[in-house]
């Protein structure tokens, strides 16, 4: 028997969101990233039951009426944060007295800007510097995963804090590069290319079974605690 939940965060000048609920109560909460050893926690998230891909559709919905977009010379619907949707699964043979424990997310990365090009200034700046800073962090840690280095800098942003687990030998990952049609961006898609051909030849080792007995606590993860939410409808 399996179970499916959901959460929906944005990770904006270095501050967590949670996209799934209301403006108002989440005005003022501090959500903190929290690494147990055995799994990454990230509390005060609303998490949400699903069961259907509507269910799903309906928390993107919300989700996207909650992230923070902005114009800028380059993009009139410019992203100023990262946003990963995470999708836990659960599931327990009863007869074998097993459990196995799952994750899949889902990171939509802003893209790295020019301030000369988009011509942002005041927030819209601030914003930007923190875009390319974690974008760069994470560029570290995949040159420390290729140098196979002792240490490795997850803890230099949230953005690499949050996504440890699937980078540490824990489990698969896939990046998708979208790349301009447009002449003029020629240099920053050429920039795109050069970090996916680096991002491609990095190796993150087999992906784990997380399988325990029904009594045993959980195993690693990106997971939240504090705020469960009902099953959207």
């Amino acid at each position: 028997q399996f179970s499916l939940e959901a959460t929906f965060l944005e990770i904006y000048n270095e501050n967590i969101r949670d996209l799934l609920s209301d403006v108002s109560s989440n005005k003022g909460m501090k959500h903190e990233i929290r690494d147990s050893k055995k799994e990454i926690i990230v509390t005060g998230l609303r998490r949400e039951q699903v069961a259907a891909s509507e269910d799903v559709h309906h928390l993107l919905v919300k989700a996207q009426s909650n992230r923070s977009v902005a114009a800028t010379d380059s993009n009139l619907h410019s992203s100023r944060s990262h946003s990963v949707f995470t999708l836990f699964i659960q599931g327990v043979h009863a007869e074998k007295n097993a459990k196995i424990m799952g994750s899949l997310s889902m990171c939509d990365l802003a893209g790295s800007e020019r301030v000369s090009k988009s011509g942002v200034k005041g927030e819209r700046l601030k914003e930007t510097q923190s875009i390319n800073k974690s974008l760069s962090s994470l560029a570290d840690v995949f040159s420390a995963l290729n140098k196979k280095s002792q240490h490795i800098p997850y803890r230099n942003s949230k953005l690499t804090q949050l996504v440890r687990p699937c980078f540490a030998g824990e489990g698969k990952v896939l990046m998708i590069v979208n790349l301009s049609s447009d002449k003029s961006d020629a240099s920053e898609s050429l920039c795109s290319l050069r970090f996916a051909s680096h991002v491609n030849q990095t190796e993150i080792g087999r992906a784990k079974k997380n399988i325990s007995q029904t009594t045993a606590k959980r195993s690693s993860s990106v997971t939240s605690q504090g705020r469960p939410g009902k099953r959207s409808r």
